[in-house]
């Protein structure tokens, strides 16, 4: 990266920069290649945060789908981290993972899980899981959910004799989606060896087309889990990787400290073979001493995030775009790379990660609001879907992480609690499931890859023209309310 006119003062945010197109030879979108070139399966360079109310085993099987990673937060049980890394290796590769309920589900209990947005649907099956053929009733849209009452059962709503594709029946992502667009159906069921395996729109067999999936050396689905510094954490490494975990996070608020890197030592000591990331870092200094730790990936953020209050509470962080471009320059230096996490709100912010040198985003509030997040949909007063979310640090994730400690511990612990505990993030309309993000993600991100005239991440690096605008110009850039 290099910047177009005069060298920046002051440390710099995403809104303070802006990408200077460049002669390019690369004439499609369809051209460029995302994957992020750090060692990990991931052919996306976005990452769901460790975050209680972003990453769950629901949503990091479908962004796997599509090549991105989640990371399973460290505050969750072992066991439960063990079942949720197991979990997400068991779902299908090549279509969608079914949301299956019995025919005396009601709407209300639909609703819960789904909205009713074209492209998806409901199984409605007798039984548990592997359900064969015979006890599928149906596939109800989830379009239908929007007219029907809501004590309605699913049963008496849905059509029986849905379309269904044999899984070796489908010979192409092409296939299919002829297939379903032919029935004139939302979605069909895919069933295998008379079970049923998966379900598939016309819009996942396209999206099938357009994304790899990130996967293991077995060909599943793959994932990331984070621990912490505290406690036995050899141990628990060493318990996420025989569960099957493909990349491991070591993390904590303040990453440049004395007891991440005993943790970053005792990990890589191991030698599980996996890629280890560890932060939270904004420093060259930083980067060094934990590569020479053990890291090979750094997660750089400190305070960007929507559920932060760090820079407010401490005065301690530093703007974005600065952090990152300083770290990736050392951690190319050193051989490792960075994952810029946090303070991306729009598809342009991870575009200039990307630029600042980063091989992957990390993602937090923003994927939170959608219906693969963990947690069930909320409707506010005005009938708005939603879903809440909580920073890591504030008393709420305080509580949980510390729900082992008696009460006196605890509330010492809840005393020094900082960041939001509860904040309503409401679904786009528009875009309300995390694949629908992606696409508006990397459509944007392809599209400054042509403009940089770069076919891949480390060319981007290379190629990408930044240059300094003013809060006027940051405004100009934006556009006008449809209403105007």
């Amino acid at each position: 990266m290099e910047f177009s006119g005069a060298q920046p003062t002051v440390d710099l945010t995403y809104s303070d920069v802006f990408l200077v197109p460049r002669r390019s030879a690369v004439t499609s979108r369809l051209q460029v290649d995302l994957a992020p070139h750090d060692g990990t399966p991931a052919t996306l360079p976005l990452v769901a945060a460790n975050m209680n109310s972003v990453t769950g085993p629901r949503i990091a099987a479908v962004l796997a789908r599509r090549g991105a990673l989640g990371v399973l937060p460290q505050d969750l049980p072992l066991q439960e981290l063990d079942a949720a890394i197991r979990d997400v290796k068991e779902q299908p590769v090549l279509w969608d993972t079914p949301l299956v309920l019995p025919p005396e589900a009601t709407v209300a209990d639909a609703l819960r899980l789904l909205p009713a947005a074209p492209g998806h649907g409901i199984v409605v099956a007798s039984g548990a899981a592997p359900i064969p053929v015979d006890r599928i009733v149906g596939v109800l849209p989830a379009t239908r959910l929007a007219t029907a009452l809501p004590d309605a059962q699913l049963g008496d709503l849905v059509h029986r004799g849905t379309p269904s594709i044999d899984a070796d029946d489908i010979g192409s992502e092409r296939h299919a989606f002829d297939v379903i667009t032919e029935a004139d159906v939302e979605v069909v069921t895919v069933v295998h060896h008379g079970h049923l395996v998966g379900t598939l729109s016309a819009r996942s067999a396209l999206r099938a087309t357009l994304y790899r999936p990130a996967v293991d050396a077995d060909g599943r689905l793959a994932v990331a889990a984070a621990v912490g510094i505290n406690g036995d954490v050899g141990a628990k490494a060493k318990a996420l990787a025989a569960a099957g975990v493909d990349v491991l996070v070591v993390d904590t608020a303040h990453g440049h400290q004395e007891g991440m890197l005993r943790a970053l030592q005792e990990v890589a000591s191991l030698g599980l073979g996996l890629p280890i990331v560890a932060g939270n870092i904004v420093t060259a200094d930083g980067v060094r001493d934990l590569v020479d730790a053990g890291a090979s990936i750094l997660k750089v953020g400190v305070g960007p995030g929507a559920m932060c209050t760090t820079r407010m509470m401490t005065a301690v962080g530093r703007p974005q775009f600065s952090a990152v471009l300083e770290t990736a320059q050392a951690a190319a230096e050193a051989g490792a790379h960075v994952w810029a996490d946090g303070g991306v709100r729009y598809p342009r912010d991870v575009a200039l990660a990307l630029a600042a040198g980063a091989a992957s985003v990390m993602v937090g509030s923003w994927f939170a609001g959608t219906i693969e997040a963990p947690g069930e949909l909320q409707r506010d007063t005005d009938g708005r879907l939603f879903k809440e979310s909580w920073g890591m640090a504030s008393t709420k994730a305080v509580k949980a992480r510390f729900g082992r400690l008696d009460a006196y511990e605890r509330a010492r612990k809840e005393l020094f609690a900082e960041g939001i505990s509860s904040s309503k993030i409401y679904l786009d309309p528009l875009r309300p499931g995390i694949e629908d993000l992606l696409d508006m993600i990397t459509s944007g991100v392809r599209s400054s890859f042509t403009y940089a005239g770069a076919a891949t991440v480390p060319e981007f690096h290379d190629r990408a023209l930044v240059g300094l605008q003013s809060a006027a110009g940051y405004e100009e850039g934006k556009a006008l309310p449809v209403s105007w």
